[in-house]
């Protein structure tokens, strides 16, 4: 049931995120990165907070939600100034609210540097989106980038299914393995040549996305053991519920963050 309930999620939400990305303008798209931003920050705070709903904790998040805002709009702006000056000031707000709350709350070191973490992990991951929204090409890169990361989820999922016998990492995710991590990665490899090559009708172009893909397929596959990792950590087991077979917005894109600056260090530097 779960199973079926991933696909349809998919099915639903896909064409409306293809409409936003091709149709769309960029602050149209921002909007929808924010969106996501918003819900992956919070399911991330829900995770290092718990149940906590203390005024430390509800300081740190309304930070949290302001600090994610400004940098998308930032990206939206196109200004790597921005986002450099909006964690300058995230960490100067933490700076103060150090001293303020020292005296009554001494681990306050432990929750302000998860906070920072979230901060780069989640919104700063994804602002790159804006910026790469905006270079040549760029609605067909993240389009690229989706695809490339369904494909290492679903290659995983099912080589891992019909083939794992060896575990990854027991002690994090027990049913992850290796079998299945090579398949996710070759499957994306396999699938972002092709996508590629469909897209911009280039063969040199297609061979240079290859290594790009089997990175980004790993650092993938790192960003969703961190997760699972963070989870295990805290004793909880989905981010949230939003998304029907998938869990919370978290669940769906860790592997995704840690692409995201892949395929932007490849457009940017590589390409």
């Amino acid at each position: 049931m779960q199973h079926l309930q991933r696909w349809l999620t998919a099915i639903i939400l896909a064409p409306l995120v293809l409409w936003i990305l091709i149709k769309g303008t960029t602050l149209l798209v921002a909007a929808l990165v924010s969106v996501v931003a918003i819900f992956a920050i919070r399911e991330y705070l829900r995770i290092i907070f718990g149940n906590d709903d203390g005024p430390v904790s509800q300081s740190i998040k309304i930070i949290s939600y302001s600090i994610s805002m400004m940098l998308i709009m930032g990206a939206c702006l196109g200004s790597w100034q921005l986002l450099i000056l909006i964690l300058a000031l995230n960490l100067m707000g933490l700076c103060l609210f150090v001293l303020f709350r020292f005296a009554t709350t001494p681990h306050i070191f432990d929750l302000i540097s998860k906070q920072v973490l979230g901060i780069v992990y989640i919104p700063l991951s994804l602002a790159l989106l804006v910026f790469i929204h905006g270079i040549e090409g760029g609605t067909f890169w993240i389009i690229w980038l989706l695809i490339v990361s369904f494909a290492n989820d679903t290659g995983a999922f099912y080589t891992g299914t019909f083939l794992g016998k060896n575990k990854l990492a027991p002690n994090i995710s027990p049913n992850k393995t290796i079998e299945g991590s090579v398949g996710g990665i070759v499957t994306s490899v396999v699938i972002g040549f092709a996508a590629c090559l469909f897209f911009f009708s280039d063969l040199s172009l297609a061979l240079l996305s290859v290594p790009c893909a089997l990175i980004m397929a790993a650092a993938g596959q790192v960003g969703d053991l961190f997760e699972s990792a963070m989870k295990r950590a805290t004793q909880v087991k989905d981010s949230g519920r939003i998304l029907p077979g998938h869990g919370g917005m978290l669940d769906r894109i860790d592997g995704v963050l840690l692409a995201i600056p892949v395929l932007y260090a490849f457009l940017v530097f590589a390409r």
